[in-house]
Order: structure tokens, then sequence, then C-alpha cells
């Protein structure tokens, strides 16, 4: 890595360590951006990098799940992404005062609540970005913190290294197969059923006070090396 891409990559630390993110990656976005969604392509071709930012979830509060999503959950998930929303900001601001594009793209936000899609995958680039793989939970996974973490993505035109996506799977951890209420998660990821997983999440929306699609019950299964564990028990 060059010292000017260096320098670059440390002013964008510098913002994210300084407001509390725990994780860090840029991804090259160059290819691949139909799979983007209501995002004007002009703009798109101009991006050719993705910074990929994570904070990791309390575990008092997944430890507070049993079998639905509970209030507690419910405004941590609304504070995280709020929390990444803002850091976010932060970054792209610094680096559109350095000359140079920054899209933030929101931690949480549908554009079409049946596919599950959003502007952006966060999960998808922050595989790309190297800061974990695709678990059978069809969430990222990280070896630190497993599948406990919030996501949010910058697309940008700031010089910057991207990283090598890892070559790792879940291996022998079948851990969030049984959390699952509905059975949606598969020994293969290829399998995944995103049609009893969101049917899920539909009925958990309809609990007092939630009004949202969330469940929190595989994410708290998959907990990384943050207690202990290895993510490949």
């Amino acid at each position: 890595m060059s010292d000017n891409l260096k320098l670059n990559l440390s002013v964008i630390k510098n913002i994210a360590g300084n407001s509390g993110i725990d994780l860090l990656g840029v991804a090259d976005i160059s290819e691949g951006k139909e799979h983007f969604h209501h995002l004007p392509m002009p703009l798109l071709e101009k991006l050719p990098l993705a910074i990929v930012i994570g904070v990791s979830l309390s575990t008092a509060v997944l430890d507070s799940l049993t079998d639905a999503p509970n209030l507690l959950y419910f405004h941590h998930y609304r504070q995280i992404n709020s929390f990444l929303d803002l850091s976010a900001l932060r970054i792209s601001q610094e680096i559109t005062r350095l000359g140079y594009l920054a899209l933030p793209i929101a931690a949480s936000q549908m554009v079409d609540w049946e596919k599950q899609l959003g502007h952006v995958s966060h999960k998808e680039l922050a595989r790309l970005a190297g800061l974990g793989w695709r678990g059978r939970n069809n969430l990222l996974v990280t070896e630190q913190w497993g599948a406990q973490v919030r996501l949010t993505s910058i697309l940008t035109s700031f010089p910057l290294e991207p990283a090598i996506p890892l070559s790792r799977d879940c291996g022998d951890c079948f851990r969030c197969l049984a959390a699952c209420p509905v059975k949606a998660i598969k020994k293969e990821l290829k399998d995944f059923d995103s049609a009893a997983c969101l049917n899920q999440l539909k009925e958990f929306r309809k609990i007092t006070h939630i009004g949202h699609n969330i469940c929190g019950l595989c994410v708290k299964a998959c907990t990384g090396a943050k207690n202990g564990k290895s993510s490949h028990p």
C-alpha cells in the first residue's frame, strides 16, 4: 500500500475509532452495481469503493431474548442503526471536505420490503471488505463477534486500498439452525428459506410496541469469540 493510501486510511480509521466503531473495511465495488437498488447509475459509476463500518451488539440485550424480539432489543436495534448512520455521515463529511465523493447509505432502510432489499447489501459489501463471511443464517459472520454486529456503508471515490474477501465459512457450527423458530436456516446457505424468515418477521412485527420486521434469535446464537467462544466450536 502506498503512503498516500495509508494516510487516507488513517484519516478514516481515526474518525471511526473516535466514534466507537468496531469494524472497518474497504471493498472494491467497481463491478456488480446492477445489484444496487434505486441509486442513479451515473453517480454510482463515480464511486468505485465502499467503506463498510460496523458496531457490535450488546451481549446483555441479546441475552434478554428468549423466543421472540422484545422492546429492549427493538430499542437497541434502532439506537445502533442511528449511531451507524451518524458515524457514516461524519466520515462522509470529512471525505467531502478533502474533495472526494461520499454517499452514506442508511444502516436499515428497505426499498423493497417483500424482497428484503435495501439500496445495497451491507453484509455483502462487508464480505467483500474482508470483515467476515456469509453464514448459514444469511448474515455476515465475523470472527470476533459472530453475527452480533450491525453494519452500514459509504460509497466513495476516496482513494483507498480495497481488502481481499476471506476464504472461509461456518465450518461445523450449526447453532443458528436450532435457534430459528421456523427452520428457515439450513445446513447450506444456498438453501436458506427467505420466505419463511420474512413470514416470521411479519408475525413478530405484530408484537405490542414492536411494529418492525426484526427477530434477533439467530443473531443471539452466533457469538463468535466475543464471549470466549469461537464461531467454529
